[in-house]
């Protein structure tokens, strides 16, 4: 009997090896493509992929699974996704259910928003502008989406295009809603961490008919240098815990909703 489990385990190893080999290559890979592939069930094949899901492997996504981060992330990238994954998952999750099925979505870079993109669905026919480098590879894998990239000069460090063409793009296109990060808020206005930045983030907010901010707990307890603008510029705020009385209250003030992804 024991053999016989040894057997099982060993061939759950080869096959969980074998999804991460795909991954590695392809990005994606769907649950009815790896059932025929490694010819098992269903039920066996998303066992696989829970496992590694919790093993921080894979990220279990929309009819299959994908990696973390995309294939083209430099390790400062995935260290950032790393910290706050499970509140940054929840956020994305709740932010998704605000996307119309044909809506133009910005997506603004950060690990946040990444996570937005990878929570949209496989089948999603709408359009989304990015400037960041892993939303717009990750949108490989949503082959019905119109996809529009925006040029520029790379920041290796957010792994987006900034600069003049970026924001010149930005002024001839429109957009239903617009998911933004931010580096730190305060009661009265939001950070980013380099100027750089700044002038992107201020165009993808003036393009969007909703301005819907990102930002997970650890935002509102730690600074950045460069102001982006007040609390007003943003429409809705989705966090994963209640907001302190001081912040609530600023929120309110500058009219923001806020929704809280709680488990």
């Amino acid at each position: 009997m024991s053999g016989v489990g040894s057997s099982r385990e060993n061939a759950a190893a080869q096959r969980r090896a074998e999804i991460m080999r795909l991954l590695h290559v392809h990005g994606f890979q769907s649950v009815t493509h790896l059932t025929e592939l490694l010819d098992v069930s269903d039920m066996t094949v998303r066992r696989d992929l829970k496992r590694l899901a919790d093993a921080g492997e894979l990220r279990v996504v929309h009819g299959g699974a994908s990696l973390l981060h995309a294939t083209l992330r430099t390790a400062d990238f995935t260290s950032r996704g790393a910290q706050e994954r499970t509140a940054k998952r929840r956020i994305a999750q709740r932010a998704a259910a605000l996307i119309e099925p044909d809506a133009t979505v910005a997506i603004d870079a950060g690990t946040t928003t990444f996570e937005l993109a990878v929570t949209l669905p496989t089948d999603f026919r709408g359009c989304v502008i990015s400037h960041s480098v892993p939303v717009l590879q990750h949108m490989l894998n949503v082959p019905k989406a119109t996809v529009i990239g925006l040029g520029g000069e790379l920041l290796a460090d957010s792994q987006a295009f900034v600069g003049s063409l970026a924001t010149q793009a930005l002024a001839g296109l429109g957009a239903d809603v617009v998911f933004l990060g931010a580096a730190a808020i305060g009661t009265n206005d939001l950070f980013v961490a380099t100027g750089h930045e700044r002038p992107t983030k201020q165009a993808l907010i003036g393009c969007a008919e909703r301005v819907v901010l990102l930002a997970d707990h650890s935002k509102f307890d730690t600074t950045a240098p460069v102001r982006l603008g007040p609390l007003d510029d943003v429409d809705t705020l989705v966090t994963d815990r209640p907001l302190t009385p001081e912040l609530a209250e600023a929120f309110d003030v500058a009219g923001v909703t806020v929704l809280t992804a709680e488990e």
